[in-house]
């Protein structure tokens, strides 16, 4: 990948726009068009979950032929996830979880990183690593917003990317808390649009989410 590309903090890929799309893709052939699509609506930070063969094939397709876009690796549980997705060009990763090997590489890589946390626990492990922009996740079956209120006391210097059960109906919700600067989900890339190639709904969908206001 150029070295010119811009740098960005895990705090400014959630500030980029209310909502990171959680991306599912089972053909490379699918990736440009849908992340044309989506940049297209007014949203570019895309998290592509490495859950599927060709999901670095798709990142690797995204960051060389669709530079408007800025492509991050989902799903990503190992150091060597992460080394791979950096070499395919990824320039952020989100984890559905966190360990301090997963922290360290991601460091190592300059990668940045949203780990994955459910508890009080795992917030302060990943704070005493030096992160304080973390991914709630699965989030509605956690606590959901109110889960989050609670955490606002104690945990007052860490932002939060809840994420799984998040749609388009109760994103404001999550959106009006202090402690959420952005959301995660998978309702702007279907399933059925994906294979159809129905890319004008995926545009649509992203128009809508990117008007969503932070509160």
């Amino acid at each position: 990948m150029p070295t010119t590309l811009q740098k960005f903090t895990a705090l400014q890929v959630m500030h980029d726009a209310p909502v990171i799309p959680v991306i599912v893709l089972n053909d490379v052939a699918h990736a440009v068009p849908m992340a044309r699509a989506l940049v297209s609506g007014g949203i570019r930070m895309l998290e592509v979950t490495l859950r599927t063969p060709s999901a670095l094939a798709c990142i690797e397709a995204i960051a060389n032929v669709v530079p408007e876009a800025v492509v991050g690796a989902g799903t990503v549980r190992t150091p060597a996830d992460a080394k791979a997705a950096a070499n395919a060009g990824a320039r952020f990763a989100v984890s559905p979880g966190y360990t301090p090997l997963i922290g360290q590489a991601c460091r190592d890589l300059g990668l940045p990183l949203l780990p994955g946390v459910a508890t009080g626990s795992e917030i302060m492990m990943a704070q005493q690593d030096g992160f304080t922009e973390l991914k709630f996740f699965p989030a509605m079956q956690a606590g959901g917003p109110a889960m989050l209120k609670a955490w606002s006391g104690p945990f007052f210097d860490v932002k939060f990317c809840p994420t799984g059960g998040v749609t388009l109906q109760n994103a404001p919700e999550f959106l009006a808390l202090s402690n959420v600067v952005c959301v995660g989900g998978s309702w702007l890339v279907p399933a059925d649009a994906v294979a159809k190639g129905d890319w004008a709904v995926i545009t649509k969908l992203a128009r809508e989410t990117a008007a969503l206001k932070k509160s």
